[in-house]
């Protein structure tokens, strides 16, 4: 790789991370070429961008960014072959490496960056499968405040039968 690829290697790197706020370090070693073809697949499916990453390089990206981005304990998971994913929504990563495994030894998740948090280790997988996504933690908030509200709603409209009724009798008394 001459200094001008790795250059722009680095670069492409940054950009993944500057513009993606989760992202997992995988180990896929050791899986044939029909199983990662297989994850890349079920990846691809789920909106995943799986990417082989040199660590060097990676390391170079990362160390470009300040200490707010919270990038520093990844470096230490950037030993060994790393895969990259890449993906909008946290969890979707983390199951799809769950199911997977459920026939395979590997990936082996390595780090997960979730929003400025960091995960080390593979025993996260199941508690990063568990995150919920934005767009479930907003059904919940829809959930909990519509259940009040078809309450007032409720009381309202049984109301409006016992005021009339109640209404037509003082009318009635008064004549």
């Amino acid at each position: 790789m001459t200094r001008s690829e790795k250059t722009a290697a680095i670069e492409q790197l940054k950009d993944k991370f500057e513009n993606n706020q989760y992202f997992y370090l995988t180990d896929s070693s050791a899986l044939t070429v029909e199983q990662v073809n297989d994850l890349r697949g079920q990846c691809f499916e789920k909106g995943i961008e799986m990417k082989v990453i040199k660590n060097t390089l990676a390391v170079k990206a990362l160390e470009s960014f300040d200490e707010s981005r919270n990038f520093a304990p990844l470096i230490e998971a950037l030993k060994g072959p790393t895969t990259l994913m890449l993906c909008e929504t946290a969890n979707v990563p983390a199951k799809v490496i769950k199911e997977f495994r459920k026939s395979h030894d590997k990936p082996v998740l390595k780090a997960a960056y979730i929003d400025t948090d960091v995960f080390i280790g593979d025993e996260n997988v199941d508690t990063l499968s568990a995150l919920k996504s934005k767009e479930e933690l907003i059904a919940d908030v829809i959930l909990l405040l519509e259940s009040p509200m078809k309450n007032v709603i409720g009381s309202l409209n049984s109301g409006e039968q016992t005021i009339a009724g109640l209404v037509k009798a003082l009318e009635e008394r008064a004549q």
